[in-house]
């Protein structure tokens, strides 16, 4: 599997979307980490993560997210995921992600939801 990992920022006023691409490991769940942290010393309190063009998420990457979540609720902030494979989104739910994030099909949908 490949280590290769990319993903891109899009602020749009009130809340950002994080698109990813690649294995969401130790290096990719640190990117994600530190885009986010980014964003919340900004201002921004809504995030949309984008798994799209991801379709592993470790338990590394997982332990990242979850710290991802603990500073959007420490900030009464809101984070939703979007586009999860099946095995992705149940391992989130298994995980107990599901409890503090939003879980959308598409990335419109998460953007309506966070409007």
């Amino acid at each position: 599997m490949s280590d290769t990992f990319n993903l891109t920022v899009e602020e749009r006023g009130s809340y950002a979307i994080i698109r990813t691409e690649g294995y969401v490991n130790n290096l990719g769940g640190e990117k994600i980490g530190e885009a986010a942290d980014q964003l919340i010393e900004k201002g921004v309190r809504k995030l949309i993560i984008n798994f799209e063009k991801s379709n592993v998420v470790n338990s590394i990457g997982i332990s990242i997210l979850i710290e991802v979540i603990e500073k959007i609720v420490d900030v009464d902030g809101r984070i939703c995921f979007c586009f999860l494979t099946k095995t992705i989104a149940k391992t989130f739910n298994i995980m107990g992600l599901t409890q503090y994030a939003e879980i959308c099909e598409t990335e419109n949908d998460a953007i309506a939801s966070m409007a």
